[in-house]
């Protein structure tokens, strides 16, 4: 069964070390503000959530990760499920994510969560190829 809570500085270093992309600082402040949570599975952490807000004020999911092996358990649906929990506790009344546009599966499980495309930007000398948005109303 799959457990999903707030990091605590002693998950730091795993998290540094799987969402490395980022630098340690980031990692620092997301988990001062919140803006991580984490799937534990027999006491190791398989996944996490990680997420800031757009324009300091819509839920804007940046990344999730579940390791492999734990993939296409419901692992990633239960971290989302307790970020939108969370996002419709505090007020908000839309959630925002994005993907790369040839990442056809992360598209999908928005899609299934939810979201629908909203529109992409370009990103000259940052990625090759569009980054595309999508938008989930709450109720």
């Amino acid at each position: 069964m799959v457990e999903i809570a707030k990091p605590g500085l002693t998950d730091k270093d795993w998290l540094f070390r799987e969402d490395d992309h980022v630098g340690k600082q980031w990692v620092l402040r997301c988990i001062d503000l919140g803006e991580y949570f984490i799937a534990r599975e027999q006491g190791e952490i398989v996944g996490f959530l990680r997420f800031s807000r757009f324009w300091g004020r819509i839920p804007y999911l940046e990344m999730i990760r579940v390791q492999e092996g734990h993939r296409r358990s419901g692992v990633g649906t239960a971290l989302y499920r307790a970020w939108e929990g969370e996002m419709r506790e505090s007020g908000a009344r839309l959630l925002m994510t994005s993907s790369e546009c040839d990442e056809s599966r992360p598209q999908d499980w928005h899609r299934r969560n939810g979201f629908s495309e909203t529109g992409s930007i370009e990103l000259p000398g940052i990625q090759t190829v569009p980054e595309i948005f999508f938008l989930k109303k709450l109720d």
